[in-house]
């Protein structure tokens, strides 16, 4: 349907065949399941350490692969407006390697939704969330296999430095007495917004501007992320412009109730997306 593969990726670990990442979606989405089904009737885990140290690795591995890829496309000389896949020679071989670890980091994020679980944050894990997931960690097995460099460099070097800023946030929320100084969840919603619309731009200049660039694969990036931009929409009006009832308001109790260590009507953060829970 693509056409061959690029032969440069060739042997490289979970890319010569799509069934590993096919099943490990699939054990992704049957542990969403199954987990909520054995937690039903259970207490939920705290596991602040473990938050701490997954939060922590997932920000260290975007920082590396934030400043690799700025030095990997500086040292291959990148075009900004459009940038195709075999004229950068060694600077292509070594932003590939970094899009591996960009492809290999959406299967790492799978537990972010199993500590939602354990948890028991269910209304953490909807539709927007799971989709994300789940659609990110295939289709970067196609952009390795077909596309690996060139073009495919902006997107991830922006998510990669959203994520530095995500998980560094969720991971500090994760520590009471560091809530206080984290004011900051709102806009990192309109940063993921803004990183959408920025690599839409960037994909669709590489159609307004041909440089070799499969035109089949600008078109379905730009759409996979229209998607994402709508469901981004929908989430934030949800979250931040939707003025609470006075019924609610009334009901809010003025005391706090503390569960495993986290305040059940303060503020919330933890991985994946946030709850609109606000300090009362």
């Amino acid at each position: 349907m693509f056409g061959p593969r690029d032969a440069r990726v060739r042997g490289w670990f979970l890319l010569d065949s799509y069934l590993p990442t096919f099943f490990l979606t699939g054990a992704y989405l049957l542990c969403i399941w199954l987990g909520n089904k054995f937690m039903k009737d259970r207490p939920p885990f705290s596991l602040r350490a473990h938050l701490i140290v997954y939060n922590l690795g997932i920000t260290l591995l975007s920082l590396y692969m934030l400043i690799e890829l700025i030095l990997a496309t500086w040292e291959g000389g990148y075009n900004l407006q459009c940038q195709n896949l075999h004229s950068a020679g060694e600077a292509d071989i070594r932003v590939a390697k970094v899009l591996w670890w960009y492809y290999f980091s959406k299967v790492i994020e799978f537990t972010d939704t199993i500590f939602f679980v354990l948890r028991k944050k269910s209304s953490q894990i909807t539709f927007l969330h799971v989709y994300h997931h789940a659609t990110m960690f295939n289709i970067w097995w196609c952009v390795l296999n077909w596309i690996p460099c060139g073009q495919s460099f902006f997107g991830p070097t922006l998510n990669s430095f959203i994520h530095v800023l995500m998980y560094s946030y969720y991971g500090l929320s994760v520590i009471p007495s560091m809530r206080k100084y984290l004011w900051w969840k709102k806009y990192l919603t309109q940063a993921q917004l803004i990183q959408f619309l920025l690599t839409i731009v960037h994909t669709l200049s590489a159609a307004v501007k041909p440089c070799g660039f499969p035109f089949g694969c600008l078109m379905f990036q730009s759409s996979y992320m229209a998607t994402l931009v709508i469901l981004f929409i929908n989430f934030y009006i949800k979250t931040y412009r939707k003025a609470p009832s006075r019924t609610a308001i009334k009901e809010t109790p003025i005391t706090t109730e503390i569960k495993n260590g986290f305040h059940k009507d303060c503020f919330a953060a933890a991985n994946g997306f946030l709850n609109n829970k606000k300090a009362q």
